[in-house]
């Protein structure tokens, strides 16, 4: 112990920490050695002394492996953080460019910062006029475009550009679809949910627009660890028979891992200090103590409050230091990013505090400790961000839980969670809504004709047709192929690649004009109403007015200490079964619903304890979306034996509140991203029913998921319940910031009886008296 205080600044820290019981799990790491190989020989010489000229002379064993795959068919690799995943994909890419002269590449990333990152690291490489890499997004200058199309053999773009400034004028990018060899997709773990469903069409119109030019690419991809690489591969591309490299050959630092509870203030209503002081005094002492760290918050403004707290924590104590603790967050200029940026590679600063704009894989240089405040929504991001501490052959990963059910569930089943397999990237280009909009994207295009089953899918005729009788699309009687019906409407510019539904609301910030962004239809009159409280890339605003004729919300920057919740009416009905099976006693369904929600009021509620302040009454009418449900059909008068009639409803409810919070430990989503509704009485059950949908209009596989693993769902959400400590129910286990009828009622006991009988085979849990 002695020896580790001597090379580790943290070892006191934790020594206190778990003295008061803070610290309530930690584990360690590593260290690996790594498993060096020579380049393969068959490498374009010009490359091979390129790799010699940037002090690359070995590989590790995985990038050897990648590039042999590469040569064979498409490859997906999902190594560790910082195990060289570029140069899986860019030494098979450059020496195809190394051998033919014409033959272009193209590289999607989700950031601009790492496309910029990446073409730094191309041009370092010397290749000169064999390798002319370029990005290709918004802010490149107009005047430069022309001569990037013609002249760049590397293209760096991002999904957003390719879909509405690539694909729809393919004729000007001819030179590099004729010519198209590579196609490299970074970062992908990130294109789930509503965004990968969106850029699963994206890249299936990609490979169609490819192909009319005679060329088939090979795809390339790059992914944090996920469950389901191989998967997600196929489903963005539609191609199978990838090749999956998950054997990390690089070194890896020995690493502790902390699991950090902020202490009880309140044990009866389950409150807790804030998790944003407890991670200030943390990190402020990682700093003093001489360590080097980087802190993940959800919120910008978390970020620039968290920033304050450090550098007042060490403002009396080491004045030198606090200069070098600085934010870094969306919303810098470009020029302000470049700075941070080369900053942290120097290793000039000491912490930097950041939302996930640093999640990914920009390289930043070596860092002692990663500090992850509140659970950043799956295991797979927590990981990929504990994987940057640890880069000078030790390294501290911290989880400081939050108040929320999820970070509870993990503190009080901390060994369960340190070893919780990594969660499965759920998407689904089928997705009606979203596939109709790239059908009228293609057939922009070109027309749809039966060749097309290749690249959009065996069913998309059927959606054709449809866009047919809307109005939207019409068939060449002689060819038998699909066009638009206004051959001069430009589609990808009515698309947005975040939302389900064409269907949107504009959200401009009054203060400057600036459109932020959209948000659906659906969800406007609950997320933007006037008086909301709405987060933009982790900044705070206020709904001044929605406008539902001009289907936009006027917002102004909002520093105030509260935060809203709408309250809600919300009807289902059930529109098609798709599936169903029996489950410990009770009817579970899968199908389509209608969702019609009417906003009532809004009530706003202090940031530091909840507490609400005023309820204000709204005038809106309801709205209704289509989309996919489980739901699960009880029996009364066996309920009645173990839930009094009084407890019933709050039993329903709360059991919905937890089964929806636990979700995401299933599926990559987040709790926002689902809808639920408990009822003793559905008027088309006629019994108690609980519905969990997904809350995209036309869905996107999470109800599905949670359909298929309904046991586990059971499972988790009767550990949340009966493990937590309050009395009748709290933030950490049945209430939800969510909640339409704002948390009430709700029945923590009668919830663990219900979860009892749809456990079957699991031991019960214990439940307090109803």
């Amino acid at each position: 112990m002695a020896l580790d205080r001597r090379i580790e600044p943290w070892s006191a820290l934790l020594d206190e920490a778990r003295g008061d019981g803070r610290l309530v799990q930690e584990s360690t790491e590593g260290p690996r050695r790594a498993r060096p190989c020579a380049p393969p020989s068959e490498l374009h010489p010009d490359l091979l002394a390129a790799l010699g000229r940037t002090g690359i002379e070995r590989l590790y064993s995985h990038q050897r492996d990648a590039v042999h795959a590469a040569w064979d068919g498409p490859v997906i690799v999902t190594t560790g953080t910082a195990s060289g995943k570029s140069l899986c994909f860019n030494l098979p890419t450059l020496d195809v460019l190394c051998r033919d002269r014409r033959a272009r590449a193209l590289y999607l990333y989700p950031t601009k910062a790492l496309a910029q990152d990446q073409a730094r690291a191309l041009a370092g490489l010397g290749l000169g006029a064999r390798v002319r890499p370029a990005i290709y997004d918004g802010d490149t200058p107009r005047e430069t475009r022309a001569q990037i199309r013609r002249d760049a053999n590397v293209v760096l773009t991002n999904p957003d550009m390719l879909h509405v400034g690539v694909l729809p004028n393919h004729p000007a990018w001819g030179e590099l679809f004729a010519n198209l060899a590579v196609v490299v997709v970074d970062e992908a773990h990130v294109y789930r949910g509503v965004f990968g469903s969106h850029v699963a069409n994206v890249l299936r119109r990609l490979r169609r627009v490819a192909a009319a030019y005679g060329t088939e690419p090979r795809f390339l991809m790059a992914s944090a660890t996920i469950a389901n690489p191989l998967e997600l591969a196929e489903r963005l591309t539609g191609l199978e028979d990838f090749a999956l490299i998950d054997d990390d050959g690089s070194a890896h630092a020995r690493r502790r891992i902390a699991v950090w509870n902020p202490p009880v203030t309140d044990e009866a209503l389950g409150e807790r200090r804030s998790a944003l002081g407890e991670a200030g005094e943390l990190l402020a002492r990682l700093v003093a103590d001489g360590a080097r760290a980087i802190c993940f918050m959800k919120s910008r403004k978390g970020v620039e409050v968290l920033s304050q707290v450090v550098r007042a924590e060490l403002a009396g104590s080491a004045p030198e230091l606090a200069e070098l603790v600085v934010p870094y967050r969306a919303g810098y200029t470009p020029q302000q990013r470049r700075e941070l940026e080369g900053r942290l590679m120097r290793g000039e600063l000491r912490a930097v505090i950041t939302t996930d704009a640093l999640e990914l894989g920009i390289d930043i240089g070596e860092l002692d400790a990663a500090v992850v405040v509140t659970f950043p929504g799956t295991v797979a991001s927590l990981r990929q961000m504990w994987g940057r501490a640890g880069r000078r052959g030790r390294g501290l990963a911290v989880y400081v839980a939050g108040e929320d059910a999820l970070d509870q569930f993990f503190c009080r089943h901390p060994e369960e969670f340190l070893e919780r397999p990594v969660e499965a990237a759920i998407l689904d280009h089928e997705s009606p809504l979203i596939h109709r909009a790239h059908l009228l994207c293609a057939a922009h295009e070109g027309p749809l004709d039966v060749h097309d089953a290749e690249f959009l899918g065996p069913r998309w005729e059927a959606h054709a047709e449809q866009l047919e009788a809307q109005g939207h699309l019409r068939r060449r009687p002689t060819a038998g192929s699909f066009v638009l019906r206004r051959p001069g409407s430009y589609p990808a510019a009515e698309v947005s690649l975040r939302s389900a539904s064409p269907d949107s609301f504009a959200i401009v910030d009054v203060s400057s004009g600036e459109l932020l962004g959209t948000t659906e239809a659906a969800r406007a009159h609950s997320t933007v109403h006037a008086g909301a409280v709405y987060m933009h890339l982790g900044r705070s605003y206020e709904v001044r007015e929605l406008e539902l004729d001009a289907r936009r919300a006027l917002v102004a920057p909002f520093e105030g200490d509260w935060y809203t919740q709408p309250k809600r009416e919300t009807d289902t009905e059930i529109m098609r079964l798709l599936d169903r099976r029996a489950h410990g006693g009770v009817t579970l369904s899968f199908g389509e619903v209608q969702v019609t929600d009417t906003v009532l009021a809004y009530q706003r509620r202090r940031i530091a304890d909840h507490v609400p302040i005023d309820l204000n009454g709204l005038e809106l009418p309801p709205t209704s979306f289509a989309t996919q449900a489980l739901w699960y059909e009880l029996d009364a008068g066996a309920l009645a034996e173990r839930i009094p009639l009084a407890a019933l409803l709050g039993a329903l409810h709360a059991t919905e509140h937890a089964q929806i919070a636990v979700l995401p430990l299933i599926a990559m989503c987040d709790r926002w991203d689902i809808g639920g509704l408990s009822t003793n009485h559905h008027p088309q059950t006629g019994t108690p029913t609980i519905f969990i949908y997904d809350g995209h209009p036309g869905g996107i596989g999470i109800a599905r998921t949670a359909f298929a693993r309904f046991e586990e769902l059971c499972d988790d959400a009767a550990r949340l319940i009966g493990g937590c400590r309050c009395a009748s129910g709290c933030p950490s286990c049945v209430q939800s910031p969510k909640c339409g009828n704002l948390n009430e009622p709700l029945s923590k006991a009668g919830a663990l009886a219900l979860l009892e009988e749809l456990r079957a085979d699991a031991p019960a849990a214990v439940a307090a008296p109803l």
